[in-house]
């Protein structure tokens, strides 16, 4: 009897580990607020609730999920809930138990699930203007340089360590690279073409998973 009791525990403890990748933190959600860009939700792990905030996403109350690092904010005001959270974590991904379950079953490695997909976008790019492609290719060429860059925004955060995120496509790629972050105090919309000037920085690391091998800072449109 004592041997099935330990069998039984050893096969609960490893059934839990199989389930969420190493790395990652496995919450259920108690509430859900959706507002602009933003769904904030009230989460638990182990320990005591927390609020945890992402691009918009269909999210229920009582769904598990699973995600990696994330940018701690205190303090946060949301002017759209008119509400201070004093701790709120900001994630640029989360995933819920099909995708947990695509990742065992593909083998894929934590962090290679962050949802950038490529859109089927052609942007001609202005004069003067340097494509993504180029970017990727010939980073240090174009390293603390102020550049410009044309394209479609395809994801907006705003308000995240006092600037907006914006990731733009132009339909370029180099070795599988295609997506460009940029932050900037403009506001975009999701689809409208733009072109922006800024300073090109490699290799920045803001801690909690956000590092850029490419980052364009302090953006303006080009008009």
């Amino acid at each position: 009897m004592r041997n099935i009791v330990f069998a039984i525990l050893i096969l609960i403890v490893f059934s839990c580990k199989s389930n969420v990748p190493d790395g990652y933190i496995s919450v259920i959600v108690k509430e859900v607020e959706q507002v602009g860009s933003y769904t904030y939700l009230l989460v638990k792990a182990k320990g005591p609730e927390y609020w945890i905030a992402v691009s918009s996403m269909d999210a229920h109350s009582n769904e598990t999920y699973q995600y990696q690092g994330g940018l701690l904010m205190q303090n946060f005001y949301s002017k759209e809930l008119d509400r201070t959270f004093d701790e709120i974590l900001f994630l640029d991904n989360i995933i819920g138990s099909s995708e947990t379950s695509a990742m065992k079953t593909k083998d894929v490695t934590p962090g290679s699930m962050v949802k950038i997909e490529k859109s089927d976008v052609s942007v001609e790019a202005i004069a003067g203007a340097v494509t993504i492609a180029e970017l990727f290719a010939n980073p240090g060429k174009y390293e603390n340089k102020t550049i410009r860059v044309s394209g479609e925004v395809t994801k907006f955060n705003s308000a995240i360590m006092e600037r907006n995120w914006t990731h733009i496509q132009d339909g370029t790629e180099h070795d599988g690279k295609f997506d460009l972050t940029i932050t900037t105090v403009e506001v975009f919309e999701v689809g409208t073409t733009v072109t922006v000037e800024g300073v090109l920085k490699l290799n920045l690391d803001f801690g909690y998973g956000y590092s850029y091998e490419i980052l364009l800072e302090k953006a303006t449109v080009v008009k």
